[in-house]
């Protein structure tokens, strides 16, 4: 028998990300010294409150189903969360809990989409977004950003992308892959726009507490109250709470779109795990002494990474203000040689890397920002150091 794959599948790409963490994973596996700068989670511990809290839920038995949605009590503290950090106003009618932000991600483009319909979505740009609408047999509609610009949209080209065809428009601040932090000023340019284009906004604020400025962390919904009935917040416990397998996030939003989610949910997946629910709550309810420490190493971390690849030659490296990665464009590196062959882009440029120097750091390719890689800096001092060292001689081998 032939096996039919879905059509759908022609269009969509594996992502990136854990297609080269597993590569450096299976060669760590044979001993290879691997540094890998390319999963996009903490390496610190899980706070141990949360898993008290999880361990105590496994012990009293807390193990059964759960409402799709997720239980009342955390879905009541995630809008006091929303509340009392973004002042933004939801009732537990308008939120999901589902299998982290990602699966809230997903659920929301399956519930929007008809075929046809187009997301705007700013490059770079998170690897999935994209290949998200593609499933949901919608158009990706991509705007470019630059570098020079700190990443911040465009109204103009924003206002040029917009159809009216265009059912939702894509917000990640802080940003991965670049750590770009938009400014009010340029979340009030999108609003103004936006404010004549009857559109969904999704706010996927999954790093919003990895801060390294001053200035408080603001969505659309915070900078232009009007648009608050029509945004989607969504974002999760992976990052802020070092949580990633613990698979929690949530949606908040339009009380018929979350409702036509959960139905997808339902049929789909049903509740998130019941005992890491119970961790969840105990995360948006205890103290932050653990994430407050965790957000100074890493702004500690970063510094270290932006000076030492700044440092090498053919290397740029833009200060990221939020998340925990770098994005250093490396333009001036494509087209010089490697073992007598020329390197034609951003993959081939992580691949050696990767394979001769044991450094794994993802390509800007996928991000839709070639000439860039993507260097996660959830990682060690040492191993920072230890990374910047061998690329250094990557680039010292190029004629």
């Amino acid at each position: 028998m032939t096996v039919q794959l879905a059509k759908r599948l022609k269009s969509i790409k594996p992502s990136a990300t854990l297609s080269l963490n597993a590569k450096a994973k299976a060669l760590a596996a044979k001993g290879a010294d691997v540094v890998s700068f390319a999963t996009g989670e903490p390496d610190f511990d899980t706070p141990k409150h949360i898993k008290d809290a999880a361990i105590a839920a496994l012990n009293a038995g807390f193990t059964k189903y759960t409402a799709t949605g997720g239980i009342p009590e955390l879905k009541a503290a995630i809008c006091k969360k929303l509340q009392r950090e973004n002042k933004l106003e939801f009732t537990p009618e308008q939120v999901l809990v589902s299998d982290g932000a990602k699966h809230s991600l997903y659920n929301l483009f399956q519930a929007l989409l008809s075929p046809g319909d187009e997301v705007v979505i700013f490059a770079p740009y998170w690897v999935s977004y994209p290949d998200m609408v593609l499933l949901a047999d919608g158009k990706p509609v991509l705007v470019e950003t630059n570098e020079a610009d700190g990443y911040a949209p465009d109204p103009g080209e924003l206002r040029k992308a917009l159809s009216p065809r265009t059912r939702a428009v894509v917000i990640n601040s802080p940003c991965n892959p670049t750590g770009a932090v938009l400014s009010r000023a340029a979340l009030s340019g999108v609003a103004e726009v936006l404010k004549g284009h009857d559109c969904l906004i999704v706010t996927d604020d999954i790093y919003e507490r990895l801060l390294y400025v001053s200035t408080p962390f603001e969505n659309l919904a915070n900078v232009e109250p009007s648009l608050a009935p029509r945004t989607v917040v969504v974002n999760g416990f992976s990052k802020a709470f070092s949580m990633t397998g613990w698979r929690l996030g949530y949606a908040a939003g339009p009380k018929e779109l979350i409702s036509a989610m959960q139905m997808i949910q339902d049929q789909s997946t049903s509740n998130a795990s019941s005992f890491s629910q119970k961790g969840a709550l105990a995360a948006l309810e205890g103290p932050t002494t653990a994430l407050d420490e965790m957000v100074a190493e890493f702004k500690v971390r970063r510094d270290l990474i932006v000076a030492g690849l700044n440092k090498i030659p053919g290397i740029r490296c833009r200060n990221p203000e939020g998340a925990f990665y770098v994005f250093p464009n490396i333009e001036a590196l494509i087209g010089r040689s490697y073992k007598g062959k020329p390197i034609g882009g951003s993959v081939q440029l992580s691949e050696i890397l990767l394979e001769d120097f044991l450094v794994a750091a993802v390509p800007g390719e996928p991000f839709g920002a070639e000439g860039h890689l993507r260097f996660s800096f959830a990682t060690s001092r040492a191993n920072i150091e230890k990374g910047l060292e061998r690329i250094g001689k990557l680039v010292a081998a190029l004629s």
